[in-house]
């Protein structure tokens, strides 16, 4: 049961009604939008909904047909009577409204799949079953009106006979009367620039007074101030006359043409009414997505059951105040609507919500109730899609001051009245929406009679959202099935409300926190705790932890959610990784297996033809077969290589991540070395000749290279696929790299693919050593230039400062020193200038 007026203006119903009036193109969908009224029909909501999300995709996506739409109903209901006839605006509004029809039945016909069986826009398409198009009546009237609404010469015989004399006549009389002017202004009687006028309907000459009686003719009329008379001189009266009979013949004869065409539309008035109606739902559905695309509604999951269960709905009258404020305020701190998250269920039926006063309470419950009236009205609605809509028969709703003088009521007394039809009416398909319940009465017995009315509304197993601050209530709420509290959120260290709905503990009114930020005096807020006691003022304070914790602890719910999120997906870019890995490999395999089968048919050639050469010169018949088998051995043995070996360059690349990634991880293990350390144990590797194809390793280096040549005091050394060349004196002995199976190298383990893509992805191409010793600083340095390498980066910077220079100077010398380092340079003077040093890679 809902009393529409006045429950549309408590939620603010009658200002989306108003928007959506506004929204619309003409009279057919504002009188849809008068119309619109509460459903208890699951499958009319539904339908409704999905054919404003249809419309919603529409706008966004496709060129829709939404010009000249005109509401000419009340003209067709006209011509039912015999001997009624459109005029010409309504038959130029006929002519485009008909023409618009036609066209949004052909846009909705549109089919998305090949087989034309599947409307792209089905919902839409239902409402175009029994609607009549008039394509032949759209031309015919084509062919009586030109574009710009005017009769056209050629729309009978007769009207262009007539218009051809009427303008044959109208330039003898415009010729004849320019021969008059002339000769008037010869003679003086009339000014130089006077032209030739209009007089109900007769062409005239306009002329001073006291030269009237000088041209012979006839006064027609005068002017405002008396100084102009305008007189229809006698040559051209009997023209005038005849131009006057040829308008009224004209008019005849249009009228003539418009009555045939109206008999020809007066059989068909019943199914244009039922055509335009479709019309004016178009109107209506448009503007409801329209209105949905402002205020970022979605279409919500819906059950046809009594349930609620929201997430990030957002009150759309908040946000469109709001944004509007923002954009006329750019300066100011944007205002956001906080939104609501809000769950009622067979468990828990009625929320009863307390908290500090300004809140946010009341916007909880207006929310509550404008959004499941938007939704049963069938409009979508501003909420999160995962959000579940069910259907309720009533909404019963108590807010704010409904006083009657006339009537005779209290504030108290008209709550009550409304209790009474609450208890009386409710049941379990009914939503109540209470603010302030028990308010306006003494509190101790307001508490009461609020506790005994919840008991009932819980009996009849009604649903509901109510706001108070009685402690009794919330106790109650507390201890009963089927009633849960919630508290809206107050930052206590801001000492200011952050509108924030949390279910499943009462909240605190921080009455004495909210009177000592407004200045009430201390001793008077002292005086008011020792009147509650110690126990109440405890218990408020027990309730202000409970509303931090919860707010801390979803705060970390939060969290927690959003890395899940991003985990997932990080997951999903991974596989998508994996995968394309994987095609790429299948590709390279291919090619390989192409590239040994083409080599397999050039060496069977080669071995076929020497065996042709032996038969012909008589070789040995066991000869020739074992010629064969080996030929047949070889083949096989190619078949059975590892596919994996042909993707050489694959299983480089692998070899070669594993090992750095190998060396990293050793160096982690063993944690920070100093660099003399270091330098100390690589000297007691036993000295050895440097010659060409040793191996050989950087002084504090620990990546193996092999002597290509040497000449000179330089040798040219190959470092993994990296050659340069490089002094003998920072050269060292070192022991051959160990050799891996080809095929422990081309199969990289998950977890280092893993790591991989980890390093690639958090890659930063910045490093910062300020405040690091030297030995740390090159620490990181080579950890930094390692990750570099695996993410291929080119070029990374080295934020060291500027300072002494000491830090600067041996980081350079490292970088000298790493094989990977193209060169190093400063960074550009706007940028950071020497307190930056710009690396390139190799």
């Amino acid at each position: 049961m809902i009393y529409p007026n006045t429950y549309e203006q408590k939620i603010g119903f009658d200002q989306i009604r108003s928007r959506l009036t506004a929204l619309c193109l003409c009279s057919l969908g504002e009188g849809l939008v008068r119309d619109m009224a509460f459903s208890v029909s699951f499958d009319d909501i539904r339908r409704q909904v999905k054919q404003t999300m249809e419309f919603v995709r529409i706008l966004k996506e496709e060129d829709f047909p939404d010009q000249n739409f005109f509401d000419v109903r009340p003209s067709l209901k006209r011509i039912r009577i015999q001997n009624t006839c459109l005029d010409v605006e309504e038959l130029f509004n006929l002519q485009r409204s008909l023409a618009t029809i036609d066209n949004i039945v052909t846009f909705l016909h549109r089919c998305q799949d090949e087989e034309n069986t599947i409307p792209s826009f089905p919902h839409l398409y239902g409402l175009t079953a029994d609607v009549k198009t008039y394509p032949q009546m759209v031309r015919r009237i084509d062919q009586i009106l030109d574009k710009y609404g005017h009769v056209k010469d050629t729309a009978s015989t007769e009207l262009l006979q007539i218009r051809r004399e009427l303008a044959s006549t109208a330039g003898s009389v415009s010729r004849a009367l320019q021969n008059i002017l002339k000769s008037a202004k010869g003679e003086g009687l009339i000014d130089k620039d006077v032209s030739p006028t209009l007089r109900d309907g007769r062409l005239v000459i306009p002329v001073a007074p006291a030269m009237k009686r000088k041209i012979r003719g006839i006064v027609h009329d005068e002017s405002d101030t008396g100084r102009t008379v305008f007189i229809e001189p006698a040559e051209v009266v009997e023209a005038n006359n005849k131009i006057r009979e040829l308008e009224s013949e004209e008019r005849k004869e249009i009228n003539r043409i418009l009555m045939e065409f109206t008999q020809t539309v007066r059989p068909e008035v019943e199914d244009m009414l039922a055509s335009y109606e479709f019309l004016a739902q178009i109107d209506y559905i448009r503007a409801k997505a329209k209105f949905a695309i402002i205020t970022n509604s979605t279409e919500p999951r819906m059950e046809n059951k009594q349930v609620l269960d929201w997430a990030i709905a957002v009150h759309p009258l908040l946000e469109l105040k709001f944004s509007t404020y923002n954009t006329q305020h750019p300066d100011e701190t944007p205002r956001k609507v906080v939104p609501l998250d809000i769950t009622l269920n067979n468990k828990q039926r009625l929320l009863l919500i307390s908290g500090p006063n300004a809140g946010g309470k009341s916007v909880c419950l207006k929310t509550t109730g404008l959004l499941q009236y938007m939704f049963q009205c069938g409009m979508p609605v501003p909420v999160a899609k995962s959000s579940i809509f069910g259907i309720f028969r009533s909404i019963f709703i108590d807010i704010g001051d409904e006083q009657s003088l006339e009537n005779d009521l209290s504030t108290y007394s008209s709550h009550l009245l409304n209790m009474k039809n609450m208890m009386k009416h409710c049941d379990g398909k009914s939503l109540i929406l209470i603010d302030e319940f028990g308010g306006g009465t003494e509190p101790q017995i307001g508490g009461a009679m609020a506790e005994a009315m919840l008991k009932v509304f819980n009996k009849k197993h009604a649903f509901g959202v109510i706001t108070t601050h009685y402690q009794n209530l919330k106790h109650y709420a507390q201890e009963t099935e089927g009633i849960v509290n919630g508290a809206m959120l107050y930052d206590r260290q801001q000492m200011q409300p952050i509108f924030q709905l949390s279910i499943g503990n009462p909240g605190s009114s921080f009455a004495i926190e909210i009177a000592r930020k407004t200045g009430i005096p201390d001793e008077v807020i002292k005086d008011a705790s020792e009147i509650v006691g110690k126990d109440y003022i405890n218990s408020d304070k027990y309730l202000q932890d409970i509303v931090r914790d919860k707010r801390y602890w979803e705060q970390k719910r939060q969290s927690i959610h959003q890395h899940e999120k991003q985990m997932e997906q990080t997951i999903q870019r991974y596989e998508e990784d994996i995968q394309k890995l994987h095609d790429e490999r299948k590709v390279i395999i291919s090619r390989a297996k192409e590239e040994a089968e083409q080599m397999l048919k050039e060496s069977n050639a080669k071995i076929e033809q020497t065996i042709k050469d032996i038969k012909e010169a008589q070789a040995e018949k066991e000869r020739t077969r074992m010629i064969r088998q080996d030929l047949a051995d070889f083949k096989q043995d190619i078949r059975e290589i590892d596919p994996d070996i042909a993707d050489e360059k694959i299983r480089r690349q692998m070899e070669k991540l594993m090992a750095r990634r190998k060396r990293k991880e050793e160096r982690k293990s063993k944690g920070t070395r100093n660099l003399k350390t270091q330098a100390s144990i690589q000297t007691a590797i036993p000295t050895q000749p440097l010659e060409e194809d040793s191996f050989v390793r950087l002084k504090g280096q620990s990546t193996v290279g092999q002597i290509q040549k040497i000449s000179g005091n330089e040798a040219t050394v190959i470092f993994g696929h990296i050659t340069t060349n490089v002094k003998l004196n920072r050269l060292e002995p070192a022991e051959a790299p160990k050799k891996e199976k080809n095929v422990a190298a081309t199969f990289v383990s998950v977890q280092t693919r893993d790591d991989i893509r980890k390093t690639t992805l958090n890659f930063k191409e910045q490093l910062d050593v300020r405040g690091m010793r030297g030995d740390e600083a090159i620490q990181a340095v080579t950890y930094f230039i390692d990750d570099a390498l695996v993410a291929r980066a080119s070029r990374v910077k080295i934020l060291h400062g500027t300072g002494t220079g000491a830090l600067k100077t041996v980081i350079r010398q490292y970088l000298n020193t790493m094989p990977p380092v193209a060169d190093f340079y400063d960074e550009d003077i706007r940028f950071g200038g020497a307190g930056i040093t710009i690396v390139e890679l190799v």
